[in-house]
């Protein structure tokens, strides 16, 4: 595969919409007992990192078999750079503390759809 930079100059040059995030994919390294404990640190975090607007989206995976939890992550930054992202990620709680550990990607995004319904008398909205 060629270079990223690259590679994304060449998306966008055929009209993708070649948006740039970052992943990070966190999995357990310590108990669960220890997971849980920073769980409210962890999730105060993610909150300012959504006001903020460098959380793009976040929460748990299942397993293979989409039939049990198993502790693993996806969290998606907004950030100018990988090392910033990093910075976003080694910050969290749950990376801080050694509870959970990450490994960080670049992810461009070219296509795909996003609906969101706002009910401007309700105030509801929904996402799909």
């Amino acid at each position: 595969m060629g270079a990223w930079a690259d590679y994304k100059s060449e998306a966008k040059s055929r009209g993708a919409l070649a948006l740039e995030l970052f992943v990070a994919h966190s999995t357990p390294a310590k108990t669960p007992d220890d997971v849980k404990a920073s769980l409210a640190d962890h999730l105060a975090y993610q909150a300012e990192l959504e006001r903020a607007g460098q959380l793009a989206f976040a929460g748990p995976m299942s397993d293979e078999t989409g039939e049990h939890m198993q502790g693993v992550g996806l969290i998606i930054y907004r950030a100018d750079s990988l090392a910033a992202a990093r910075l976003l990620a080694e910050n969290d709680p749950m990376h801080k503390n050694g509870a959970r550990s990450f490994v960080l990607r670049r992810w461009l995004i070219n296509e795909g759809s996003l609906n969101l319904s706002l009910g401007l008398s309700t105030g509801g909205c929904t996402l799909s």
